[in-house]
This record gives C-alpha cells, sequence and structure tokens, in this order.
C-alpha cells in the first residue's frame, strides 16, 4: 500500500526518544535497586509481589517509583496541553528541555549516592512518554515496547493474510523498537564505565533534541510562503 512518508521531524523525534527511554531503562536495573524506570506495569507487579513477601520497604520503593512516573505526566499535560502531533504551535521543545533538566538533576544525585535521582528518572520517562501521542492511527509510545511489539504483531498478522497496510505505520514503530533496543545496549555498556555519571548521556541528548526543535520550529515558523498561482483568466475575444 503507497503512503506518504514519515515527516522527518517525527521519525528523528521517536528515534530520540525512544533511545533516550531504552537508556534510561537499562540504568535503572543496573542501578542500586535493579528498578525499571521508564514504565509503570512492572512497578505494579512489584508491589504485589513485595507485600506479598513482607517487604513494605520495597513496596514503598516501587509504589514510589511509579507515582513519580505519573507526575511526569502530569507535568507534560500542563506544558504541552493537547496532545496532537499534527497541530503546530506545541510546546514540545519545552517539555524536551525540562525532561533534560530533570535528568541534569537526577544524574548530579545519583552521582553522590542519593537515590532519589532514580525518581527524577522514572519522572523523565512519564514526562517523554506524555508527551509522544498518536500518529499515522498509531499510539507512539516510546517509553515502553509492549504497545509497540502488538501493533507490529496486528501489522504483520495482516500482510500475512493479504491484507493492506499502511507501510509508514509500520516502518515507524519498527524504527522505535530499534530505537529502545539500542538506548538500551548504549544504557549497559556506559553504565559499566561510567556508573551513575551514564545517566547524562540522555539529558544531554534531551537537551540537544530540544534546543534542534526550537531553532527547526523558528525556520519553518519563518519560511516565506508564496501562494498558488492562479490562472489567468481568458481574454475575451473581440468582434472584428
Amino acid at each position: 500500500m503507497s503512503a506518504k512518508a514519515t515527516p522527518i521531524w517525527i521519525a528523528v523525534g521517536g528515534l530520540i526518544f525512544s533511545l533516550t527511554a531504552g537508556f534510561i531503562n537499562a540504568i535503572g536495573f543496573l542501578g542500586v535497586h535493579h528498578h525499571g524506570l521508564s514504565h509503570v506495569t512492572g512497578q505494579v507487579t512489584l508491589v504485589s509481589i513485595t507485600l506479598a513477601d513482607s517487604h513494605p520497604a520495597a513496596a514503598f520503593k516501587a509504589v514510589s517509583v511509579g507515582l513519580w512516573f505519573f507526575g511526569g505526566a502530569i507535568l507534560s499535560g500542563v506544558i504541552v496541553q493537547r496532545p496532537e502531533l499534527s497541530r503546530r504551535g506545541r510546546r514540545y521543545g519545552v517539555a524536551m528541555v525540562v525532561e533534560g533538566v530533570v535528568l541534569t538533576v537526577a544524574t548530579w544525585l545519583l552521582v553522590r549516592g542519593n537515590d532519589q535521582g532514580e525518581y527524577l528518572a522514572a519522572m523523565a520517562c512519564g514526562l517523554q512518554n506524555a508527551m509522544a501521542t498518536s500518529y499515522s492511527g498509531a499510539v507512539l509510545r516510546t517509553t515502553h515496547v509492549t504497545g509497540i511489539v502488538t501493533d507490529l504483531g496486528i501489522l504483520l498478522g495482516h500482510l500475512i493474510r493479504g491484507e493492506p497496510v499502511e507501510t509508514r505505520k509500520l516502518g515507524l514503530l519498527a524504527q522505535l523498537l530499534f530505537g529502545f533496543v539500542t538506548g538500551g545496549l548504549g544504557g549497559a555498556v556506559t553504565f559499566h564505565h561510567l556508573g551513575p555519571w551514564s545517566l547524562s548521556v540522555p539529558a544531554v541528548l534531551m537537551l540537544g533534541g530540544g534546543v534542534v526543535f526550537f531553532a527547526t520550529r523558528k525556520v519553518l515558523l519563518h519560511r516565506p510562503t508564496t501562494p498558488p498561482q492562479q490562472p489567468a483568466p481568458p481574454r475575451a475575444e473581440t468582434a472584428s
């Protein structure tokens, strides 16, 4: 099925988001408490397990990670307002810079042995996940891959049945999955060399991404537009 190409700003933004989330999640698993930070499903299960095993402190830790993720989603709603990626003028650049700042503070805390940095990293993921929204009929959730794998499976099932599939949606989902896996690999390798300092990599990535977003949007908004040429009206013939 033929389809228009995915806009470059959506493709690049989705890749940056998924890379960042995979990076942060790998650091969370390799840290002191071995928590995933980029999603809430695992935290809810962990709360149930730790309560069943009579470990209230561990349950509190898992609840806290989930609540900070939730707080990040609320912050995104305050900043971005409405979530349509196709609408111009939304403050995604602001949200990206805020996430970069949150990750910078989280890095500073973790380097000093303060576990509160993990909560801020989870908050950054919640902020980012709420930024990503629907595009081309797909829900772009960049901080976890369950929905991505599910949507990919549905689309591939349609292909097997010989039904038409929107190729740009398939490509975008595959790109997000690739970005998350690659980010996790980068986070693991970097953590083994830099420890908590490795969280500075996604912080710089998001800060830089926000600056690029502002610059690109400014150029696009000030690009001169030329109205389409109107065909000249037919000339009236004069009687000789």
